[in-house]
């Protein structure tokens, strides 16, 4: 397993155990921080294990990130219609 993997699984954990924390805020910040962590996590697992993998990671951040990604296509569909 190389390091892009381990770096991956190492941001699912730390979402996962990020969502059983209470937040008042409904954990935004957090979402963020993970947003912003992921992003270069998935570029370096597509440029070591190529664009397949990369797809799967994509998937399962998407999967663990999911309001994010709602609400963004929510004010995409909005600016198109």
């Amino acid at each position: 397993m190389n390091l892009s993997i381990l770096l991956a699984a190492a941001w699912a954990i730390i979402a996962n155990l990020g969502a059983l924390l209470p937040s008042k805020r409904k954990h935004w910040p957090f979402a963020y921080f993970l947003i912003a962590v992921g992003v270069p996590i998935l570029g370096f697992v597509t440029y070591q294990n190529g664009p397949w993998i990369g797809l799967l990671v994509l998937a399962a951040g998407m999967s663990v990130l999911r309001w994010p990604i709602y609400y963004l296509w929510k004010r995409i569909k909005s600016r198109f219609q």
